[in-house]
């Protein structure tokens, strides 16, 4: 079943029952209102007749009665025995058997086929004829023939006002659904183009009202602005990550032709193409390990504090003995203690140094201290430096400032967003502050340990 019947249905069944309930309340109400009304009125009548029997007994005669006689109704008198021996009555009346009572009583006697009656019965004393000196029950009754023709009429017009009124909450029902459902199709079929033509189609909100479809409609926007990123950048990725190892898969499949063709009788070659291959096969090794560093690097670990200040001293270390290179460390003094992975977070240290390395000749100044309730490493260069337009894109996979001289260095352009992804990872912050033609620093920003 379509969602827009579910709303007619509902809101129609809804309805219909609410008017059913108001219409049976009326219908009740005026009902028992009515008949308050006739009881009220034969209850004074019998009070009256009951007061001139009581001022003049000899004056209790059927023409007496025949006076006082309801329309459609009935006066008689019973006796203890439940015996009426006095009754007047209209043509065509009929009622139950009398009944002998001590009590007032005031009802409303229900027969099938015949018109309800209202009924008032009260003893007196009867001081006439033979049942002088008795208590007797003087029963007065009528029939409520009009009442129950107004009752039908009244129910006929509730039946005939709640069809017009159910006719328009229908119409306003399946207006509202395709006021409620018209936001949705265009939704549906927006997914279904971008599903079957991968055109990111949007929904147009600007005359819509700020609503909860307003919100799902602004939603799928974010949604399909955040999915034609996340594609672009994978297709990015892909078209690099090929890009990258197709170049040293050639150049190995070259030198292995040429091995294949001259080997055999040009030693120098053989050296050289071994020292080729086994170049560009550590340039693939090496594009490959960063790769699986960034997808590692969203894999959830407990973390541990970790001491920055020795981390860093055994990094800078280990660059001063690989490389005969001028690395100043100034740190403050104490331990400089953060919350973290302790190999990913030197993995950062060597990308941001390695880096410094790269791309200049003279000396490296790495620096430790704490700022407020955070640690801050710099790593500065005084290479050739980078232009406000790269500075943005620097830390974005596969992308090079200078790809000849990357390359000639063997940089495969992942290495700053594996240490921004790191970073992230370690709720810093990774920044960059550079010049061109003074240098380069970066600062590395994390949370002190509490």
């Amino acid at each position: 079943m379509k969602l827009r019947t579910k709303i007619q249905l509902f809101s129609s069944i809804f309805i219909l029952l609410l008017l059913l309930l108001v219409n049976m309340a009326i219908y009740f109400l005026f009902y028992k209102i009515s008949t308050d009304s006739q009881l009220e009125q034969l209850a004074e009548q019998t009070s009256t007749i009951v007061e001139a029997i009581n001022n003049d007994p000899a004056t209790a005669t059927n023409e007496f009665m025949k006076a006082y006689l309801p329309q459609d109704g009935m006066i008689r008198i019973v006796d203890q025995q439940g015996t009426a021996f006095l009754t007047e009555l209209n043509e065509d009346y009929s009622f139950r058997d009398p009944i002998f009572t001590e009590t007032e009583r005031q009802e409303i006697v229900s027969s099938e086929g015949a018109p309800d009656v209202a009924v008032i019965a009260k003893p007196i004393i009867w001081n006439n004829g033979s049942h002088a000196n008795e208590v007797v029950t003087i029963e007065v009754s009528s029939q409520l023939t009009p009442l129950e023709e107004t009752m039908q009429t009244l129910f006929f017009v509730l039946i005939a006002a709640s069809i017009i009124m159910l006719i328009p909450i229908i119409i306003a029902g399946n207006v509202l659904s395709r006021f409620l459902l018209k936001p949705i199709k265009a939704l549906i079929q927006a997914m279904r183009e971008n599903m079957q033509q991968t055109s990111w189609k949007k929904i147009n909100v600007e005359s819509r009202s700020k609503d909860e479809l307003y919100e799902m409609e602004m939603t799928f926007n974010e949604m399909i602005d955040f999915l034609k990123e996340s594609y672009e950048k994978q297709e990015i990725f892909v078209s690099d990550a090929s890009h990258e190892l197709k170049t040293p898969i050639s150049i190995v499949k070259s030198y292995a032709q040429l091995l294949k063709r001259r080997g055999t009788v040009d030693q120098e070659l053989v050296a050289e193409s071994l020292e080729a291959i086994d170049s560009e096969a550590d340039r693939m090794q090496k594009l490959v390990e960063q790769m699986l560093a960034l997808a590692k690097n969203k894999q959830v670990r407990e973390k541990e504090d970790v001491n920055l200040a020795k981390l860093v001293e055994q990094t800078v270390q280990t660059f001063q003995k690989a490389y005969d290179r001028d690395i100043q460390y100034k740190k403050q003094d104490g331990e400089q203690v953060v919350r973290g992975l302790s190999a990913p977070l030197q993995q950062v240290v060597y990308i941001l140094i390695d880096n410094a390395l790269k791309y200049s000749q003279g000396k490296i100044d790495v620096k430790l201290f704490a700022k407020d309730t955070s640690v801050v490493l710099s790593v500065q260069d005084y290479g050739n430096g980078i232009s406000e337009k790269d500075q943005s894109r620097i830390f974005d996979r596969f992308y090079r400032v200078d790809k000849a001289r990357s390359r000639d260095t063997g940089g495969t352009g992942l290495g700053l967003a594996i240490a921004k992804s790191i970073t992230e990872a370690h709720q810093g912050e990774l920044t960059v502050n550079s010049i061109v033609g003074e240098g380069t620093t970066f600062f590395l920003t994390l949370p002190r340990s509490q």
